[in-house]
């Protein structure tokens, strides 16, 4: 069976919350009986994005909010 974990990617300083965040990829391992695949990414969010969301103006695509804004 698959195994899919959440793994940070990069980490950058966010302008709209003033502090450090950690971007995050979902990744998809392969079953152990198919070793020869690699894995793959399914979705990318942001480590801040349920605070972000709570804020009035619309943050940017990893938090959900602003799909027409990616900050880095």
């Amino acid at each position: 069976m698959a195994h899919k974990t959440w793994e940070v990617t990069k980490t950058e300083y966010c302008d709209h919350v003033g502090h450090e965040i950690d971007i995050e990829a979902e990744v998809v391992y392969p079953a152990e009986h198919l070793p020869d695949q690699p894995p793959r990414i399914q979705a990318h969010r942001c480590s801040n994005a349920l605070e972000c969301n709570l804020i009035d103006k619309s943050a940017c695509i990893y938090c959900g909010t602003n799909p027409n804004h990616n900050p880095m």
